[in-house]
C-alpha cells in the first residue's frame, strides 16, 4: 500500500476537485431564469425587512421615511447583484439552501416582533398586548444575574419609567429566545436535512466567495480554525456588546425610547448577530468534516489501484 503524506493528498484532493465538493453541474437557460427570479424576490424581501419598521411605528418623520426607503433600495440592489450574478462577491452559502434563509426569517421575525411590542407604546391593540405579555415572560425566565438580558437591562438609566424598563425587557427577551429557535432550527436542518446536500456540488466560488482554500496552510485546519472563531465569538458577543456599550457614554439614555426605530435596530442586530456567527461557525465545521471524508475515500479508492496517484 503507498503511502500519501497530508500535504500530497490535499493537493491531489484540490486538483481534482477544484473548488467544488461533488459532481459538475452546468448551467442551463432556465437555471440562469430562476436564479434571476429568486434574486428579484430576495431583493424585494431585503427592502420589506428595511422598511418593516417604518411600516408599523407611527410618528416616523418624512425625512426618516426617505432615508429608510433609499437604505431599503440600496440593500435590495446590493441583494439582486449578489443573488443575480454568477459568482458573488459578499453573500455567503449562496448556494447552499437553507442557510441564508434561516438566517434571514430570523432578523425578519425578530424585527417584526419588536416594532410590534414598540406600536403597542402608541397603540395598544390586542396583538401588540400579546407580544409584549409572551416577551415579557421569556424575559423575566432568562433575566438571572450575568445574563445577556440582565446585562442589556443595566443599560438602561435608572429614571426610566417601570413601563418603559418592562417594554424593554420584553423585547430583549424575545429577540433572545428568537435567536436561540433559530440555532436550534439550523441544527434540525443539520441532522434531519443533512445540509450541505451531499448529492449537489459545493462550490466554493459561490458559497465562500471571500474564503481562498488554495491560500495558507491547509484547508481543513483554516476551515476548523475559522469556525472556532465564530463559534467563541457568536459566545462571548453577547456578554461583551453590553460592556462596550456601557463604556460609550450616552449611548443608553431615557430619550431612547422615543426613538423605538433605533431601540427595534439595536436590539435585533444585538440578538441576530451572535446567532449568525454560531451557523457560519458551525457550517464551516461541517464543510470540513465533507473535505476530511473526501479525502479519505480518494486515499482510500488510490490505495486500491481505483484511482491514478
Amino acid at each position: 500500500m503507498r503511502h500519501l503524506s497530508a500535504e500530497a493528498k490535499g493537493s491531489s484532493f484540490w486538483d481534482r476537485v477544484r473548488q467544488s465538493i461533488g459532481p459538475a453541474r452546468v448551467e442551463g437557460f432556465i437555471d440562469v431564469v430562476s436564479r434571476l427570479t429568486g434574486a428579484v424576490a430576495r431583493a424585494m424581501f431585503v427592502v420589506l425587512l428595511i422598511c418593516t419598521p417604518s411600516l408599523l411605528l407611527p410618528g416616523v418623520t418624512q425625512d426618516t421615511t426617505q432615508m429608510v426607503v433609499l437604505i431599503g433600495l440600496f440593500a435590495g440592489l446590493v441583494t439582486l447583484i449578489e443573488y443575480g450574478s454568477t459568482y458573488p462577491c459578499l453573500i455567503e452559502f449562496r448556494n447552499a439552501p437553507p442557510f441564508n434563509r434561516v438566517r434571514f426569517l430570523s432578523l425578519f421575525v425578530t424585527v417584526f416582533l419588536l416594532s410590534i411590542i414598540f406600536r403597542g407604546l402608541y397603540e395598544p391593540t390586542t396583538l401588540t398586548r400579546f407580544v409584549q405579555a409572551v416577551g415579557h415572560l421569556v424575559g423575566y425566565v432568562i433575566d438571572f444575574p450575568y445574563s445577556p438580558v440582565r446585562l442589556i437591562m443595566l443599560l438602561v438609566p435608572d429614571q426610566t419609567n417601570v413601563e418603559h424598563m418592562n417594554l424593554m425587557r420584553s423585547a430583549v427577551g424575545l429577540s433572545y429566545l428568537v435567536s436561540l429557535l433559530t440555532l436550534a432550527v439550523f441544527l434540525i436542518v443539520l441532522r434531519v436535512l443533512g445540509w450541505p446536500n451531499r448529492t449537489q456540488a459545493f462550490n466554493f466560488w459561490t458559497n465562500l466567495p471571500t474564503f481562498d482554500p488554495t491560500m495558507g496552510v491547509d484547508v481543513v485546519t483554516r476551515l476548523n480554525r475559522d469556525a472556532r472563531f465564530n463559534i467563541a465569538l457568536g459566545f462571548f458577543l453577547p456578554f461583551l456588546t453590553p460592556a462596550v456599550a456601557r463604556s460609550a457614554s450616552g449611548l443608553f439614555n431615557a430619550s431612547m425610547m422615543d426613538s423605538p426605530q433605533t431601540l427595534v435596530w439595536m436590539i435585533s442586530i444585538w440578538a441576530f448577530l451572535p446567532a449568525s456567527l454560531f451557523m457560519r461557525g458551525i457550517a464551516m465545521n461541517r464543510i470540513a468534516d465533507m473535505i476530511d471524508e473526501k479525502r479519505m475515500r480518494g486515499a482510500r479508492a488510490v490505495a486500491a489501484g481505483l484511482l491514478p496517484a
